[in-house]
């Protein structure tokens, strides 16, 4: 009798087991349709690609940060934490630029919320973005400025901060000086063109790297091919903000 119930419990055993493991390779192919269209709906729209550009640009300079500050007596990555505390508030640049970070991310956000679902962005939700990525842009030129780059401060700092606060005062179709109401908004194209110089120096340097055509420190070409990539992606952003200031916009409805 032991030998029937013990054989009976090892064959519930044994189905038990089957079909937790059947069930543990369903549940993530389950899973993987829902994740696949959550990191789809993070990635689209205008909030999704500077927010990849934000992490792209973030990831890249602490990372250099700590390669630069590693000493090689200690093991690896010993001295990550002192290396990003110094990267993150080391200095006025440092903080600066911490700062502009966490406002641009905060400002992907909210531009992913006012454009997730709809034909048309929430008009609100959309100049506030507009609002915070122009406070952005301002630590931005004071960092650029105080790192030595006054021609980046300029562009990447002032005129985008003047783009931006423009498109969150802006009113769709309002004419502004003698331009034509018709035209591209001249607050969204300021802030395309801000981007312009970085991307030329980036695309500089990164042919310079590949190419062994450096003057001066040579830096390895994950540098500046990575901060081309986060200007490429923050351009086609801003692209896709054009289509807020379309004064038909405010007339068409929301798909969601």
């Amino acid at each position: 009798m032991a030998l029937k119930i013990d054989k009976s419990l090892n064959a519930t055993e044994g189905k038990h087991s089957v079909r937790d493991r059947a069930f543990s390779l369903i549940v993530p192919q389950m899973h993987l349709p829902a994740l696949r269209r959550v990191l789809t709906d993070r990635m689209s729209g205008p909030g999704g690609a500077y927010n990849i550009g934000n992490l792209i640009g973030l990831c890249q300079g602490v990372t250099a940060q700590m390669l630069v500050s590693d000493d090689l007596t200690h093991l690896p990555w010993a001295g990550a934490p002192a290396a990003m505390s110094h990267y993150l508030t080391g200095n006025f640049a440092a903080i600066a630029m911490t700062s502009a970070t966490a406002i641009f991310f905060a400002s992907g956000e909210v531009y992913h919320r006012a454009w997730n679902g709809c034909l048309k962005p929430r008009e609100d939700l959309n100049r506030l973005g507009d609002f915070l990525s122009g406070v952005g842009a301002v630590c931005l030129g004071l960092a650029l400025f105080e790192l030595g780059h006054p021609l980046l401060a300029l562009t990447s700092g002032l005129l985008h901060s003047v783009g931006k606060f423009g498109s969150a005062f802006h009113r769709p179709g309002v004419q502004i000086l003698n331009l034509p109401a018709s035209g591209p908004d001249p607050f969204r194209t300021m802030v395309l063109l801000s981007r312009l110089p970085a991307i030329i120096a980036a695309g500089t340097g990164l042919f310079a790297s590949l190419f062994k055509a450096q003057i001066g420190q040579p830096q390895h070409w994950s540098m500046p091919g990575s901060l081309l990539v986060c200007y490429l992606l923050w351009s086609w952003a801003d692209m896709l903000l054009f289509r807020s200031s379309n004064p038909d916009a405010a007339h068409e409805p929301a798909a969601g």
